[in-house]
């Protein structure tokens, strides 16, 4: 009988690790697979707009200040990985700094990032196929949740086929967004140059200055915003024991990926500031009418009879962040039930293909169910849990540059490497994200900041902090089941456990990308 559906689990009790394919990876595989997480031309579409007109002419600089925390918790990232080079990340480094419970939570804050965007991507995905043949439906018609839900089970079958088809497709899937968006700057230049831009901005330092913020609450809805369309960059570490030199590429994937996008965002901004200008009417990108879309409302007049290639590059830039996020939740999945923290099924890999077999369809049915449920209650719910989705973002990123922090405590001041890659900048990035959570949870709390009022307050606050709730709930359900006790009780994982990875070899083997 073939192997290719067998369903009989790996076992942990190996000297390999959690039984993952070691050594599928290089550095150009985990920067592929960390710039697809975040989708960065879906990512564009979904925010460019709404930081225009928040902050106008300083779109620029908001992404890059925006860009600071990442890289500091990138950074945090990074000294983590070099010691604990687990696929669990916030879980397992957020119980060995701080305890069993806010390490749980810090895995569940991965988890509802994960569902939610899988949601929203899926949807994103169908209405740009529809508008290949020029059809357009609403967002809960039949055919849209239809092609939604195909596109789950298609990206969840490719991760549960294995992490090296999957960097296979996404280095396609990824070029093909980069070539639309090298396609876009040069015809947004070209148009600028040749004085055929509808309205041609000249080029302001004063766009780059981070003093010229005149509005705060603007200034911070901008940054908010801004915050999200860097999140996913984290998938390259999830996959540390899949990959070549687990303890050194991972962590460079993951500084590299932060940069690529800091460019990629930036200069795709400045260019369609060029071309459209910030008018509030026409295609200017200050109008609240194109906001939803910026690429949508120029790319005819941009591109003419090619215009498609943008509705392409979205329609792919979703599909692929769609298959790398199932990703990094279930190797999340996979670790907490490796170490207790879920059920021992949670931890089944598949005997041939060395992915996380029931953690990959636990979340494809599980994201399924919630888009199918969410759309048809109110799409409107749904498009508020997309709001909020900054909250859980925000949380785990945070326990993450505290973690760091704290689980090198006794050895922070040993040199001034330490100091800087283990106290400070983690530090400062994890105080960020928190005043970010915060003050997003403040803005969220009105009942004008989403689409639905609930229980007399924002529907966005409500669905964003009820999210990681319902975490607290299953953390405190699962705590009085017996097969819970050895992790609630610092047994299973703690500081001074040995953590379940694959033992280095002295010579890594190739790497399916020939990677570094």
């Amino acid at each position: 009988m073939s192997d290719f559906g067998s369903t009989t689990p790996i076992r942990l009790e190996r000297s390999d690790g959690k039984g993952l394919a070691a050594g599928t990876l290089g550095l150009w595989g985990s920067t592929v697979i960390g710039l697809a997480s975040t989708a960065p031309v879906y990512s564009l579409v979904a925010t460019l707009g709404w930081v225009v007109v928040a902050v106008g002419a300083q779109a620029p600089i908001a992404f890059v200040i925006a860009f600071v925390p990442m890289l500091f918790i990138a950074f945090a990232y990074r000294e983590l990985n070099n010691a604990v080079p687990d696929c669990g990340t916030t879980f397992t480094w957020g119980t060995k700094a701080f305890g069993p419970w806010v390490g749980w939570m810090g895995g569940w804050g991965v988890a509802v990032a994960g569902m939610v965007v899988l949601a929203n991507l899926a949807q994103i995905a169908s209405i740009y196929f529809w508008d290949l043949f020029g059809l357009s439906f609403e967002n809960n018609d039949w055919r849209i949740i239809l092609v939604a839900v195909a596109f789950i089970a298609a990206m969840t079958y490719i991760s549960w086929r294995g992490v090296e088809i999957g960097e296979r497709i996404q280095n396609i899937l990824l070029g093909v967004q980069y070539v639309a968006l090298g396609i876009f700057v040069i015809a947004a230049l070209t148009q600028f140059f040749t004085g055929t831009a509808p309205n041609p901005t000249p080029f302001d330092w004063e766009w780059m200055n981070p003093l010229a913020f005149t509005d705060w609450g603007g200034f911070t809805e901008a940054i908010l915003l801004a915050l999200f369309i860097y999140w996913g960059w984290d998938t390259c570490l999830a996959l540390n024991e899949e990959t070549k030199d687990p303890k050194r590429i991972p962590g460079l994937a993951a500084l590299l990926t932060c940069v690529l996008l800091l460019v990629t965002y930036v200069s795709v901004t400045i260019a369609a500031m060029m071309y459209a200008g910030l008018g509030e009417s026409g295609v200017g990108l200050g109008n609240e009418d194109n906001a939803e879309d910026i690429f949508i409302a120029i790319k005819d007049g941009l591109l003419g009879p090619f215009g498609w290639l943008l509705v392409v590059a979205v329609l792919i830039s979703a599909v692929s962040s769609t298959q790398t996020t199932i990703l990094p939740t279930a190797r999340g999945t996979l670790a907490m039930g490796v170490y207790r923290a879920l059920p021992a099924r949670f931890k089944d890999v598949h005997p041939r293909y060395k992915t996380p077999s029931f953690s990959t369809l636990v979340m494809g049915v599980v994201a399924s169910l919630y888009y199918v449920a969410m759309t048809m209650l109110s799409d409107n719910i749904l498009q508020d849990s997309i709001l909020s989705l900054g909250l859980a973002i925000a949380f785990y990123y945070a326990i993450t540059g505290y973690a760091c922090v704290w689980y090198f405590r006794r050895e922070l001041f040993t040199s001034a490497r330490n100091v800087v890659y283990r106290l400070v900048l983690p530090l400062l990035g994890a105080l960020m994200l928190t005043y970010a959570f915060v003050q997003s949870a403040i803005d969220m709390w009105a009942v004008d900041y989403g689409s639905t009022e609930l229980l007399g307050i924002g529907g966005t606050f409500v669905v964003g902090i009820g999210a990681l709730l319902v975490g607290v709930v299953l953390m405190v359900v699962w705590f009085l089941f017996p097969r819970a006790k050895p992790f609630f009780s610092g047994r299973s994982l703690n500081r001074d456990t040995p953590v379940m990875v694959p033992e280095e070899p002295e010579v890594y083997s190739r790497s399916i990308d020939g990677g570094i």
